[in-house]
């Protein structure tokens, strides 16, 4: 099994914790948690066997079922399409080692609950290959027709410079991003809810926009700081198409160095649900030694849902597409929260009104990108007339927005992401069929590199997503909106079921839209651990009390609540 260095390693500065994605909403170690030897909890022996329907089998359904089958209970798996969920590695047909991650593709090293399970399966990571990082050969960045090639932020010219100092100076000053920081280091929960919970009511309704535009550093500098950082960003690339979203989500990927130090998996993150539906674990309480979640059901996941309703005997019930019915002491819906009331027949009386308002006013995020395998990493050859590199990492105010070169080695295809888009960028590529894709990415390229043929350098056919019009998804991911905090409460808190109507209870929810972090996936992680501890207190279970779980916490930590 791999150390975790070979997993998501974190790089803490000489003497320092790591960053981690403790907080700040809900500050409580789920990294600490998963490792400890009590392990995640204890069912009574009589509810061992039962059956839980699991509604996805996303990185969110299958950590949960693999824990609670652990437990001792019997999930039952629904997926609509593939296991994996937006944790897709397409593999190229006339090349089936090289993939396309279509779905997540890279990982913060704060991410310490994901990064469990890819030692748990036996994977590894290496760096990412992001605009201006150790990693990339070169990035180029073209606006306005302008192009600037660096190896480093040093090689750019001062205006960049002065952007990136501005949204430092931002953060510090409108949001205590220093003494933030160093409280998530500590995991000092105190100190971090002093000072979230005084910028929760002041922030929830200010855009990223508004938050950037009335910023001192901002407002002293001139319109074109405020463009250029929205085309470019820095880390991942530009951050306009977030601009409508609440300043909050943005803050919870600064804070936690979500943005910085990205890794891949090597060979695809597809493997990780791959390997957690077909690999049997450790120790199970009350099923035999190599029992899997696949064993468990068959080989093969049961198909899709189209309706879940009260039994008149109080017990769930799971409908699929082909009208089978099966009844459950418990549902746990991984699934975006869309599809229960779009695709998914879901009776209403299952969800108080407020929930119903908190998962439809959820706003996704819409994301495209159109990937092709060339023969060669040729992106590292040097042009003897200027001592560059012919072709580099892109970012662009052109429809391609972002162009990311994926090295397997010399030897090996490499793969080029032509067009990494989002939103209204992502919009504009939805109606175009996978060669159209191409031609158009290929055409902007040109402008900025007229004498390269990438062309000459295509082999296999393109492989692109857009996850708006997959009927599955109707979306990448969450991006809460002004106003939103409420909601994303009501839906976080929803595992803690004790205080609920008893015709609200047993169906619980988890994803990466249940929580702060949507977009990551060490949120559909974290969420799915929340599920696990309600499911076990539904069938009469508890933690240990060394090992107290998320819910067991609350009182103390629970993120804060904003009237109505």
């Amino acid at each position: 099994m791999p150390s975790p260095a070979d997993a998501l390693p974190a790089e803490p500065g000489a003497g320092e914790p790591s960053i981690t994605m403790f907080g700040p909403d809900f500050p409580f170690a789920y990294d600490d948690h998963l490792a400890h030897p009590a392990g995640l909890g204890r069912l009574p022996a009589a509810a061992h066997g039962r059956e839980i329907a699991v509604v996805g089998a996303g990185i969110a359904g299958l950590v949960a079922a693999q824990e609670l089958m652990k437990l001792g209970l019997r999930p039952v798996v629904y997926e609509a399409d593939r296991i994996g969920g937006r944790l897709r590695s397409e593999p190229f047909r006339s090349s089936p080692e090289t993939i396309a991650e279509l779905g997540a593709m890279r990982f913060p090293p704060s991410a310490t609950a994901f990064a469990y399970y890819l030692r748990e399966a036996g994977l590894t990571t290496r760096p990412f290959p992001n605009p201006l990082s150790p990693a990339t050969p070169s990035t180029v960045i073209e606006l306005g027709g302008e192009a600037h090639y660096a190896r480093t932020l040093a090689d750019l010219p001062a205006l960049f410079r002065e952007v990136a100092d501005a949204w430092a100076e931002a953060l510090e000053y409108g949001a205590d991003f220093a003494r933030m920081q160093a409280a998530i280091r500590r995991r000092d929960v105190g100190a971090i809810k002093a000072i979230w919970n005084r910028l929760v009511p002041i922030l929830d309704e200010e855009s990223f926009y508004g938050f950037i535009a009335r910023s001192q550093a901002f407002r002293t500098r001139s319109f074109r700081h405020r463009e250029v950082f929205g085309q470019v960003g820095f880390g991942t690339g530009g951050w306009d198409t977030d601009f409508p979203n609440s300043m909050l989500e943005i803050l919870r990927v600064v804070y936690t160095d979500a943005d910085a130090g990205h890794r891949l998996v090597e060979g695809g993150v597809g493997q990780l649900p791959a390997r957690l539906w077909s690999r049997a674990p450790a120790r199970c309480v009350h099923w035999p030694a190599g029992t899997s979640l696949a064993a468990l059901n068959g080989g093969a996941p049961r198909p899709g849902v189209a309706a879940i309703d009260r039994a008149p005997d109080g017990r769930l019930a799971v409908t699929d597409r082909w009208g089978r019915t099966a009844t459950f002491d418990a549902v746990l819906v991984t699934c975006q929260t869309w599809l229960l009331s779009a695709r998914i027949d879901c009776a209403e009386r299952l969800f108080p009104p407020s929930m119903w308002m908190a998962m439809e006013r959820s706003h996704y995020m819409q994301a495209s990108k159109t990937f092709i395998m060339v023969d060669r990493p040729f992106w590292r050859d040097i042009d003897p007339a200027t001592g560059r590199h012919v072709f580099s990492l892109t970012l662009s105010d052109r429809i391609t927005r972002g162009t990311y070169l994926i090295d397997h080695g010399e030897g090996r295809p490499g793969v080029i992401c032509l067009s990494y888009a989002w939103e209204d960028d992502a919009m504009k590529w939805m109606s175009l069929p996978a060669e159209e894709r191409v031609r158009l990415a290929l055409h902007s390229l040109r402008q900025i590199y007229p004498g390269l043929d990438i062309r000459a350098h295509i082999v296999g056919e393109p492989i692109t997503v857009s996850w708006e019009s997959d009927p599955n998804f109707m979306g990448a991911f969450k991006g809460n909106l002004p106003g939103h905090y409420r909601y994303q409460r009501r839906l976080f808190a929803h595992f803690r079921q004790e205080d609920m109507a008893p015709e609200h209870r047993g169906i619980f929810l988890a994803g990466d839209d249940i929580s702060w972090t949507a977009g990551w996936a060490e949120g559909a992680v974290t969420t799915a651990l929340n599920a696990v501890w309600g499911i076990v207190r539904h069938f009469g279970g508890a933690t240990a009390p060394e090992n107290p779980g998320p819910g067991d916490v609350w009182d103390d930590r629970q993120p804060m609540a904003l009237p109505d």
